[in-house]
């Protein structure tokens, strides 16, 4: 063992000494501020902890009024683009409104039309559902699950009952009449205000710089990022719904719809999207179509989500994997399906009212997601380390190092 234990692996390294706490707080006001900090976060999370439960009580009014919201900051530019030609500022709220009621309306056309045919489509696959179901239940017996619980699984496997599944995430036909006439009422009013904006902005600029900074920021944040996921949505909708169009796979027109719905859902989004798709085009081509799917929406997935919409995006949204994750599932259980469509943008109000409007408050950007100075800081010491091991590869290589090996 002494004979080799200069070669790797069994080279010996030099294990880095412990790093020593601080010897005290930074500065002094840090000092006269740390008895209060714990409380201080602890009364933070309770307070959002209310918040949460208070918005999820009136999630039935508050999820159409923020997408309505959302709607109105991605049409602005329409506005900005006529007042600059000289357009009349009631014309240009018109025009503002009429962008996003023909966007919705065409929508909800194309929903209506993929949600007939879906109808249309389900009795003819009873049957293979309630086969499926008894190879399920066949297999579940092979491992001991009871008699009564089979009957329960073989009940289960009954397509029609899709349709509730989807009913009860809208929030069934009263629910959704609701929150049309929402949305609409909201569509009308909200940009007749928004013509204030600019104003209430450059007013309010001189005693509160920050809070317009971060407003203003937000709004070309959640617009840049909607209307970049949105077109690219579009994209991947239609090559996904092409692709199960030739496959042959019941639908294809919604389960593109669905698609293009799932990519304003961050890494669950996916998921979501294929399953439908994956059942069936099992019914239809078996294994062979099942992963034909798999490796189409696979691909179309990474180059759209992976490749194009972050070098497209930029900075705009600056929020961590896992602080982006956690939001889709924190904005699902409050708002319900709207949250996790408007995950991002709820998520980036948050951070621009918290974060953004105050300045002792930005240096948590970094932690949330805004990498740019953390990325150049990585490349320097990255770089610094490379050059550390060739100067003691250099150093072991000289004769001075040669007979000091020796």
């Amino acid at each position: 063992m002494a004979a080799v234990s200069g070669v790797w692996p069994f080279r010996r390294r030099t294990r880095a000494p412990e790093a020593s706490p601080p010897s005290g707080p930074e500065t002094d006001q840090e000092a006269a501020n740390a008895n209060g900090r714990s409380a201080r976060i602890l009364l933070a999370l309770a307070g959002g902890v209310v918040i949460a439960i208070g918005m999820h009580a009136i999630a039935g009014i508050l999820a159409p009024t923020l997408l309505a919201l959302v709607l109105v900051i991605c049409a602005q530019p329409v506005r900005v683009w006529l007042e600059r030609h000289g357009t009349p500022s009631g014309v240009a709220t018109g025009a503002v409104a009429l962008t996003t009621f023909a966007l919705l309306a065409g929508f909800v056309a194309l929903l209506i039309i993929a949600m007939a045919q879906f109808v249309g489509m389900l009795p003819q696959y009873k049957e293979q559902f309630q086969q499926i179901g008894q190879q399920f239940a066949t297999w579940l017996t092979s491992i001991g699950i009871s008699p009564q619980d089979l009957k329960i699984v073989t009940q289960g496997f009954d397509p029609t009952k899709l349709l509730d599944v989807f009913t009860g995430v809208l929030g069934g036909a009263l629910g959704i009449i609701a929150f049309g006439v929402i949305v609409l009422t909201m569509l009308i009013l909200m940009p007749a205000d928004a013509a204030y904006t600019p104003t209430l902005l450059r007013q309010l600029k001189p005693t509160k710089p920050n809070l317009v900074y971060a407003m203003t920021g937000f709004a070309h944040s959640v617009r840049r990022y909607m209307v970049v996921t949105t077109l690219l949505g579009i994209v991947q909708g239609v090559i996904n719904g092409i692709a199960l169009w030739l496959l042959g796979v019941p639908a294809a027109l919604l389960w593109a719809i669905l698609s293009f719905l799932c990519s304003f859902i961050p890494n669950v989004g996916y998921f979501l999207a294929i399953v439908p798709p994956l059942v069936f085009g099992y019914l239809i081509g078996g294994w062979g179509t099942v992963i034909a799917i798999i490796v189409i929406y696979g691909l179309v997935n990474a180059v759209v989500q992976s490749v194009v919409q972050p070098k497209v995006v930029g900075n705009a949204v600056a929020l961590s994997q896992t602080l982006t994750f956690f939001s889709v599932l924190l904005w699902a259980v409050v708002l319900g399906a709207i949250g996790a469509i408007l995950a991002i943008p709820l998520t980036l109000l948050f951070r621009a009212i918290l974060v953004d409007s105050d300045p002792r408050a930005r240096i948590w950007r970094g932690v949330i997601g805004d990498l740019r100075e953390t990325k150049d800081l990585m490349k320097e010491e990255s770089a610094e380390a490379k050059a550390e091991r060739k100067s003691a590869k250099l150093a072991k290589q000289s004769p001075a190092g040669q007979q000091k090996k020796e």
